[in-house]
């Protein structure tokens, strides 16, 4: 078997089989097969795509090329969630314990952020305490036993979706939907996960801008989970603004903890609830969606998944106190309102744009090796259709640096008022099962 067949094949847009998939991830991974001839692979998948079988051998060829995560020894169905990403996605620090209070079992294995805010380690580390170096043994012991754990990702888990994301990346064969699609997929799996919950994001703030090619994406890997045994769902939700109010790591925090309150943002709080109902009727714990949203509020109502969010802080190392008083969360020097320069309506605000900012007051990084402030952040206190006054607050700035007008001029650039009145973009789009 040749690398350069293999290629000429894609080129004229001929099936792989699983066999020559194989061939290429293990040679690549291995050292064999060069950049360059990787290169043109890749080329020749943008150009030529991929068929579905095509898609779940690529992904398992990526699982199988490293480590894997064994979570047999957990009890039940273990459910894991994936988000594409956007700004202010709180979702896994309020669904986590949600979920574990129905006893699902949520064995989650998250990374640091790197862009508008920290990754989900990043948000929890925020609470005093808090941290993620544990053994493997010890998870799975927390998770038996509190059905919820977060550990920091570790170990060689597929090799291959490293090295060859590193090569997409400066060879503009990132937009490939097979290739986004096995990538995500392959970390997933390889993880551990029984089933799997995606939230693909639409709209300026997230990686795929319009709704067709996100629906692409979401039925590309749903059908790579259902392919190879694991029941996947997936939620098609708008990132054309940030997502709740709160975009930084300890605010974050604290807003997760006002939702699992039942007080959270109207939007965040939708959008965890119908996350959840999949992930709870994926494990088998309901009968439909609507039974499974069913329990997910009352476990709200009850104060059980607040309860859990206790349990899951403290068995870390976490100071659980913080649920009952988030001032024990890290706290900014500074406080600084954003104020409206017209009457009128709010149109739009520019997700990215405002993650950006956020960004600069130090709650994310622009390099790997950008050190994250926990207490910083952005509070939206105006969300697209919301009237607003002139002079009324649109946005708290929470910083630890006394001058912020550079900051004020790109929330001010990245936000639109309007005299119309303007209806709010709808949060779920689509549902994907199959």
């Amino acid at each position: 078997m040749r690398m350069y067949d293999i290629i000429a094949k894609k080129r004229d847009g001929k099936e792989l089989t699983k066999e020559e998939i194989d061939f290429f991830v293990t040679g690549y991974t291995k050292g064999d097969i060069p950049d360059y001839q990787a290169s043109a692979f890749c080329m020749a998948i943008y150009f030529q795509g991929m068929t579905e079988e095509e898609r779940a051998n690529l992904t398992m060829a990526m699982v199988h090329s490293g480590d894997t995560i064994d979570l047999s020894s957990i009890a039940g169905v273990k459910v894991d969630k994936h988000s594409t990403g956007g700004v202010g996605d709180t979702t896994t620090l309020v669904l986590a314990p949600l979920v574990a209070s129905l006893d699902v079992p949520v064995a989650k294995m998250s990374g640091r952020g790197l862009g508008y805010t920290g990754g989900t380690i990043d948000k929890l580390e925020s609470v005093p305490g808090f941290h993620v170096e544990i053994d493997n043994a010890e998870f799975i012991k927390l998770v038996n036993e509190n059905k919820v754990a977060v550990i920091g990702q570790s170990g060689n888990l597929t090799p291959a979706d490293k090295k060859l994301y590193s090569l997409r990346d400066v060879t503009a064969t990132v937009n490939s939907i097979p290739l986004i699609a096995s990538s995500i997929m392959s970390k997933k799996i390889a993880a551990g996960a029984d089933a799997i919950c995606l939230d693909v994001k639409t709209g300026a703030g997230a990686f795929m801008k319009n709704i067709e090619d996100a629906k692409e994406l979401a039925q590309a890997m749903v059908s790579i989970g259902n392919r190879v045994g694991r029941n996947t769902m997936a939620v098609i939700s708008d990132m054309s603004q940030p997502l709740g109010r709160a975009i930084g790591n300890g605010l974050e925090v604290k807003e997760a903890i006002e939702t699992l309150s039942g007080n959270g943002p109207l939007d965040l709080t939708e959008l965890s609830l119908t996350l959840g109902s999949q992930m709870v009727y994926l494990a088998g714990k309901a009968s439909s969606l609507e039974d499974a949203r069913a329990k997910l509020e009352e476990s709200i109502r009850s104060g059980k998944a607040l309860d859990k969010f206790k349990t899951f802080l403290k068995s870390q190392g976490g100071n659980e106190e913080i649920v009952d008083n988030p001032d024990l969360l890290p706290q900014a020097s500074y406080k600084f309102e954003l104020e409206a320069q017209e009457d009128g309506y709010i149109k739009e605000i520019v997700a990215d744009e405002i993650g950006n900012a956020a960004m600069l007051l130090g709650a994310g990084r622009a390099t790997k090796e950008s050190e994250i402030d926990l207490a910083v952040g952005l509070v939206l206190n105006k969300k697209i259709g919301d009237p607003v006054q002139k002079g009324e607050s649109m946005i708290t700035i929470y910083a630890n640096q006394p001058d912020v007008e550079a900051i004020k001029q790109k929330l001010y650039n990245n936000i639109t008022v309007t005299t119309n009145k303007v209806e709010p973009p709808k949060l779920i789009h689509e549902i994907v099962k199959q």
